[in-house]
């Protein structure tokens, strides 16, 4: 197996699916309010767009409605309210989603996620510096690259507990977590990693890796506190 193969491979595995977070934490994240979506100029266009859509599907069914069995017996056939109701049932849909969505994400949820999204852009930092490298004939340390990947995986192991605990959390209201288990994390080992760190893009790319554990185990202990 050549060079090429190598690091390509060392990457496999280190993403978190949509479908892997849906499956442990019993929620969609499609379904899931994030401020920080609005931030992002491209993200924030696909959800206004999504939520359009939406209101403009269900405006006809709630407007038949409406006018069939409230206007019509009220104030019979007309085209003011008719208009009135096709300009207002839109915005009235987007705005009680945006209130329902909101209620409906649970604050950690929506941290994770966010610290997810920062993971993920670490994992493309790494494709994209090897793919850079490749063109520009240049080589860096193997060994830093692996640093790299190995931090990603424990940290990728944070998030995922992370995760699973919100879930039991969640489905177990009543759950007085005294234990520290909740609270287990990789953040010695990460430090670890960090001490023979260099200063250049691995280095850079490696103590993000380890501020995203850190920021996780902080909502973790947030959340315990609260309870």
């Amino acid at each position: 197996m050549n060079k090429s193969n190598l690091l390509q491979q060392d990457l496999l595995g280190l993403e978190i699916s949509l479908g892997e977070i849906k499956h442990l934490t019993g929620i969609d994240p499609e379904d899931i309010f994030r401020p920080s979506t609005l931030r992002d100029s491209n993200k924030k266009w696909t959800f206004w767009l999504n939520e359009i859509s939406i209101a403009l599907a269900l405006t006809p069914i709630l407007l038949g409605v409406v006018y069939v069995f409230i206007i019509l017996p009220t104030r019979g056939a007309s085209l003011k309210w008719a208009i009135l109701l096709i300009v207002l049932f839109p915005i009235v849909i987007v705005v009680g989603r945006l209130i329902w969505l909101k209620k409906h994400s649970p604050d950690l949820l929506v941290n994770l996620l966010d610290e997810i999204d920062k993971y993920h852009a670490v994992v493309k930092a790494i494709d994209i510096k090897y793919q850079l490298e490749t063109v520009s004939n240049y080589s860096s340390s193997l060994d830093e690259r692996k640093q790299v990947i190995a931090a990603l995986q424990l940290t990728r192991e944070d998030l995922v507990r992370a995760l699973k605990s919100d879930r039991i959390l969640r489905e177990n209201k009543q759950l007085l977590p005294t234990n520290t288990e909740l609270l287990t994390n990789n953040l010695a080992a990460l430090q670890a990693l960090q001490i023979n760190a260099s200063a250049d893009e691995y280095g850079r790319l490696l103590n993000e890796s380890w501020q995203i554990s850190l920021t996780v185990q902080e909502e973790m202990r947030k959340l315990l506190n609260q309870r």
